[in-house]
């Protein structure tokens, strides 16, 4: 395992989907079983099932929709063949060209990795803040993205964990430098990088590894089964994502729609260039 070679003090990993950097909210898990939301947007209507195995994320998305929280928000990004984002209050109104993407209610949502959950075609996901300022992965507060995604070969796959078994390594390394007491490492490291001495760099590295060698053999990875193995060979999906972000529920009418969206025109920020607005949120429980 290597580390990434270019540190710098904000972010030493690949920001994914969405930042944010907010207080957690902890919720009342409550006894809905599997509620149906439905999103009525310019494009159509989607149906989505909130799963129950994942009752933060499930109980804060109703308690949002049943507020109105969601109601003439955008899907202000928009990547064909990825995923359709939603959920920033920015949103509401922007004008043209505005960015977007940072918005929020003001707080996170711990992580509920579940391995049943993985990101098919028409999963429902948590958007957050990547990198190690967010090393439990909290989810943001409202910002959501449903899954486009592609057909993965099998084989794909197959490298794709063992990919992910080296990044969860990677991540636990960076994170530990992040630690007050490795503060001397750290600026060591950032300050051979600056002086492009990649051999002195490594090596340093490599000593910060030992020091954790048996918390690195101990670290949890996952594999996938054959059903959902077939799934992303069939269906298609982002397998990238998977146990990085939270899963919280699946498109069960409109995935046409879903389809319909990611096919729209977008600017070199991915957001559409005619908006496409959520106008109602409702919930079935």
């Amino acid at each position: 395992m290597k580390l990434i070679y270019k540190i710098g003090i904000a972010v030493l990993l690949i920001t994914a989907v969405v930042a944010f950097a907010m207080p957690t909210k902890n919720k009342k898990v409550s006894k809905m079983e599997n509620p149906i939301v439905t999103f009525e947007t310019n494009h159509g209507v989607i149906k989505v099932k909130l799963y129950n195995e994942t009752p933060l994320h499930r109980d804060n998305f109703v308690k949002l929709a049943e507020e109105h929280y969601f109601d003439s928000l955008l899907f202000h990004r928009v990547i064909d063949n990825f995923m359709i984002q939603a959920g920033d209050p920015d949103s509401k109104g922007a004008p043209a060209g505005k960015t977007l993407g940072m918005g929020g209610p003001g707080y996170t949502i711990p992580a509920e990795f579940n391995t049943k959950f993985i990101h098919k075609k028409g999963a429902l996901a948590a958007a957050r803040r990547g990198g190690p300022q967010n090393p439990k992965k909290e989810s943001s507060g409202s910002q959501f993205y449903i899954v486009v995604g592609q057909q993965v070969p099998v084989e794909q796959l197959d490298a794709m964990i063992a990919q992910k078994a080296d990044q969860a390594k990677n991540e636990f390394i960076q994170t530990k430098l992040y630690q007050p007491e490795n503060k001397n490492v750290l600026d060591e490291l950032i300050k051979l990088q600056q002086a492009g001495d990649r051999q002195n760099f490594f090596q340093k590295i490599q000593e910060f590894e030992a020091q954790y060698s048996d918390s690195l053999k101990n670290i949890q990875t996952f594999t996938y089964t054959e059903e959902q193995k077939n799934i992303y060979s069939t269906i298609g999906g982002t397998p990238h994502l998977d146990m990085d972000y939270t899963v919280f529920g699946e498109v069960t009418e409109g995935l046409d729609v879903v389809d319909k969206i990611a096919k729209v025109k977008t600017d070199r920020n991915n957001r559409p260039l005619e908006d496409v607005i959520i106008t109602k949120v409702s919930v079935e429980k």
